[in-house]
C-alpha cells in the first residue's frame, strides 16, 4: 500500500482581507503581487511612472566610461537591464561591482556578473560597504537614472572619489488611470486595511498630488511599510502615522514587516 506523501502546512495568510497598494513602475508589480498573495492580500496597482532606456550615443558613451571605472555601483535592477541592453557587461579582474540590494545583485548575476550587495539594502548600507571606504583618488562608475539615489554621488565625492555617472534609463511620470483611482477610492472606504508599500519618494509625491482633499485625508489613515528609514521619515512628514520599516526592499521582507507591525 503506497505511503502518502507528507503535505506541507499552509502558511498562515497574515494579511487576509488587506489591500496592498503598489506604486511600482508600469509593468513591474508582479513580485509584489506574488508576495501579497502569499500573505492573503490583494494588490491594487497604481503606476506613477513608466521606465524608458536612454539609448542615444551620449548615454552610451557615459556608460562605457562608467564601466571603465575602478569600481562600479548599480542602483536598481532597471539600471542593470538598461545597461545590458546597451552593451555586454564584463567585469575586469579585481574590479568590484556593487549593487544597492539583492534584487539588483540578482539582475547582475543573470547578466553574468558576480556582484556584492549590503545587508542594509539602501544608500546608507551601500556607502557602508568596505569597498567604498578608502576611495580617495579612485574612480567610481555610478549606473543609475536621473534623480535616483541622490546621496550617493555627493557622499562619494566627499570621500575623495571621482564619480563617473551614467544615466541609462529614465522614469517618465504618467497619470494614474481613472479606473485605478476609482478602485483606490473604493478601497479607502476601509483605510485601516490598506497597506502602502513605499520604495520611492517620487512615487509617494505623485500619489499625494492625485485627487481631492477627502482622498488625501483617507490616505493618511492607511498603513505604510517603508523600504528605508529615510522613506519612513518622509512618510511621517507627509502626515502618515502607521509606519514601519522593513529590513530590506525585497517584497518578502516588506510584507513580513507589515504583517508583524499591523496584524
Amino acid at each position: 500500500m503506497p505511503i502518502p506523501m507528507p503535505t506541507r502546512p499552509r502558511r498562515p495568510q497574515t494579511l487576509q482581507g488587506w489591500t496592498l497598494l503598489s506604486l511600482r513602475p508600469r509593468g513591474q508589480h508582479g513580485s509584489l503581487r506574488v508576495a501579497a498573495s502569499r500573505h492573503g492580500a490583494r494588490t491594487l496597482a497604481l503606476s506613477p511612472f513608466t521606465i524608458a532606456p536612454m539609448t542615444d550615443q551620449g548615454h552610451r558613451n557615459a556608460l562605457e566610461q562608467a564601466l571603465a571605472a575602478d569600481i562600479t555601483v548599480w542602483t536598481s535592477p532597471n539600471a542593470v537591464h538598461a545597461a545590458a541592453a546597451l552593451q555586454a557587461l564584463h567585469a575586469r579582474p579585481g574590479q568590484p561591482w556593487l549593487a544597492v540590494g539583492s534584487g539588483t545583485r540578482r539582475a547582475l548575476q543573470r547578466a553574468g556578473i558576480a556582484a556584492r550587495a549590503p545587508s542594509r539594502m539602501d544608500s546608507e548600507g551601500l556607502l557602508a560597504m568596505p569597498e567604498l571606504q578608502d576611495v580617495r583618488a579612485r574612480s567610481i562608475g555610478l549606473i543609475t537614472a536621473p534623480g535616483g539615489r541622490g546621496m550617493l554621488a555627493p557622499s562619494l565625492t566627499e570621500r575623495g572619489a571621482r564619480v563617473v555617472r551614467a544615466n541609462v534609463y529614465a522614469r517618465h511620470p504618467i497619470p494614474f488611470t481613472p479606473r485605478a483611482l476609482d478602485a483606490l477610492d473604493e478601497a479607502l472606504a476601509t483605510p485601516q486595511r490598506i497597506l502602502l508599500v513605499l520604495s520611492s519618494q517620487d512615487a509617494l509625491e505623485q500619489l499625494l498630488n492625485a485627487g481631492p482633499a477627502d482622498r488625501q485625508v483617507a490616505l493618511a489613515a492607511i498603513a505604510v511599510v517603508a523600504a528605508s528609514q529615510r522613506l519612513a521619515d518622509i512618510a511621517r512628514a507627509a502626515g502618515f502615522q502607521r509606519i514601519t520599516v522593513a529590513t530590506s526592499a525585497t517584497p518578502s521582507a516588506l510584507l513580513q514587516a507589515a504583517a508583524s507591525a499591523f496584524v
